[in-house]
């Protein structure tokens, strides 16, 4: 073979694997069609139509619960539909490429919906998916690669949402497979969501979409301000229907002459052969998790957050950093096993000094290294004081907490103890050019929890009032209450603001688990103020600890917070709930 044909082929071979990883052009505006689900996807779906759904029974509790008016809650009115199922509304969609302007390879597709006015990218370069500890988004992390003709799409960190909008949930937890398939003029979406909380088995989708070459860019926009549409609710309401009071669940069977118990959904409903033999749908569920809580690490890992704050993940606690021109500013500090790791991450970090401790609980998992960091430099509890106050005591670490921290340190070596502590409502700070204010959540996981916000960085610091692994730590022997957590969880949702269709803006980092925002504090604030409602009717009605313990009353929520072992178990969390509850 010459070198010119050997030239050739190779060129011909190049442009054969080129054209193989450009594929097809999804490019254009689409528009569509409704021939598939019309009744769900435009007037919206009947209460207690849980057909054909692959539902285990905590999906079916927690969508019975569901009740409409849920959705005028201020932080309710903006959410929006998740990736999911955001296709299957009555959007217009975009699509188009971003690529390297110098060798113009593909970097994302990118879609624009209609629906909320949402920019969704898929990015086609091989980056990895975030870590575990990282936010979750309306519209997840994708990314895509060719599959001959068909773009493949794997996307996770998906926001909590609906697999039908009248209540059937969708977990946080949840993955999702995405194929996009053109025939000229067609666009077929299929969607494959798998959620190990809400499903039993793999939920497939399609929607077809026509190509558009009259669009109305009208109808591409969707402004959202959220409002006070009931002014004399109080702030501890979240609508809801206790078990078994939903009076709309017969609505549906009752209209087409379905069995109650096939439109009760399941895995079974998905077959035509159901048909023939309807019995009731069961999916069992067990008081654990889904899916185990992602291992701690016994390594220290920075995250960047927003602003200034980063988030310092390991075996314990979560950490919040400040990094500024004066130096470092913690909020908490893990485990005290990690105390060396942390100590050289800082140092790596920033060769700035840390300057300030912020504790918000006195437990070992948040206090453990404070020790080992105030001897760094020397607390300011055993600095002599010269002249001007605090002179002398200008490269000292202090350490701030409110009061009743400080009255349960006295198992730990005195320079962890807080050398301020704060009484009432909140004390304040100034430092790196940025103020914070701590606020005391009393009578909450303790009685004395703080929550610290970063007011230019605009982060939230929750300590245990909000945990995205588990159910809130009540501890009543420290004065901790169900109540109280769920006030302590609405005075964060009253500092959040978040930025468009409820996402972003403040962002949070709670006690334990991923970053998170104002839409995810709301999930968990739901959640403990349905449980508390269920658990009061339960008292009310005089039953006991063994029968409410018995009756799962948190069954629709412990697939994604559960435990049956460990040092938190969903039954001691229900009876500290309990006890609280009786006692108030």
């Amino acid at each position: 073979m010459n070198k010119g044909c050997a030239l050739t082929i190779c060129f011909v071979l190049s442009c054969w694997s080129g054209g193989a990883s450009a594929q097809i052009l999804l490019a254009g505006e689409w528009s569509p069609q409704f021939h598939e689900d019309q009744p769900e996807r435009l007037p919206g779906p009947d209460l207690g139509d849980y057909l054909g759904l692959p539902i285990n029974d905590a999906a079916r509790l927690r969508a019975e619960s569901w009740n409409a008016s849920r959705l005028t809650l201020q932080e309710q009115q903006c959410r929006v539909h998740v990736s999911p199922y955001i296709y299957r509304g009555p959007n217009n969609l975009r699509i188009w490429e971003e690529k390297d302007p110098d060798t113009q390879r593909v970097i994302a597709i990118k879609n624009y919906i209609s629906t909320y006015s949402q920019t969704r990218t898929i990015w086609m370069d091989g980056r990895p998916h975030p870590p575990d500890y990282a936010p979750h988004t309306w519209m997840g992390f994708s990314t895509g690669k060719w599959e001959g003709d068909i773009l493949t799409v794997e996307t996770t960190h998906i926001k909590q949402g609906w697999v039908r909008r009248n209540g059937v949930p969708m977990s946080d937890q949840a993955t999702m497979t995405e194929h996009f398939i053109r025939h000229g003029d067609l666009l077929t979406h299929v969607m494959v969501l798998r959620d190990p909380v809400y499903l039993t088995e793999p939920l497939i989708k399609t929607e077809d979409f026509l190509l558009t070459l009259n669009g109305n860019n009208i109808s591409w926009v969707y402004p959202c301000r959220y409002v006070v549409e009931i002014t004399d609710r109080p702030k501890t309401e979240v609508p809801n229907y206790l078990p078994g009071a939903n009076p709309f669940m017969k609505e549906f069977p009752g209209r087409y002459g379905v069995p109650e118990a096939a439109a009760l959904g399941g895995p079974e409903t998905m077959y035509p052969e159901y048909r023939t033999r309807m019995r009731a749908s069961s999916a069992p569920v067990s008081k654990n998790r889904a899916l185990p809580v992602p291992a701690n690490s016994s390594d220290i890992k920075i995250f960047p957050v927003q602003g200034n704050v980063f988030l310092i993940a390991g075996d314990g606690g979560n950490i919040a950093v400040q990094k500024g021109e004066q130096g470092l500013l913690l909020v908490d500090t893990g485990n005290s096993e990690l105390r060396e790791k942390l100590i050289a991450a800082l140092r790596n970090f920033s060769g700035g000094p840390i300057r300030y401790i912020l504790n918000t609980s006195a437990d070992s998992d948040h206090v453990g290294a404070n020790e080992a960091i105030a001897n760094i430099t020397g607390s300011s509890r055993h600095i002599e004081l010269v002249n001007t106050p605090f002179a002398s005591a200008a490269q000292a670490i202090e350490i701030i907490a409110s009061e009743p921290v400080a009255a349960r340190m006295n198992s730990y070596a005195s320079e962890a103890w807080p050398t301020e502590t704060y009484t009432g409502e909140k004390d304040e700070l100034f430092f790196n050019g940025e103020a914070m204010e701590m606020f005391h959540a009393p009578a909450a996981h303790t009685d004395g929890d703080s929550i610290v916000f970063f007011r230019r960085s605009d982060v939230i610091a929750t300590g245990d009032i909000f945990d995205t692994n588990r159910y809130p730590v009540i501890d009543l022997a420290k004065g901790g209450s169900l109540q109280g957590i769920i006030d302590g969880l609405n005075r964060v949702l009253d500092l959040a603001i978040p930025a468009k269709a409820e996402e972003g803006g403040t962002m949070v980092i709670p006690g334990h688990g991923r970053i998170c925002d104002e839409a995810d504090v709301l999930e968990y604030r739901d959640m403990l103020t349905i449980i508390r409602d269920r658990l009061k009717a339960m008292i009310a009605k005089a039953m006991t600890l063994e029968q409410i313990v018995a009756a799962r009353p948190t069954m629709d929520y412990d697939p994604l917070y559960g435990a049956t072992n460990g040092a938190w178990t969903t039954d001691m969390f229900v009876e500290a709930a309990y006890r609280s509850l009786q006692k108030k």
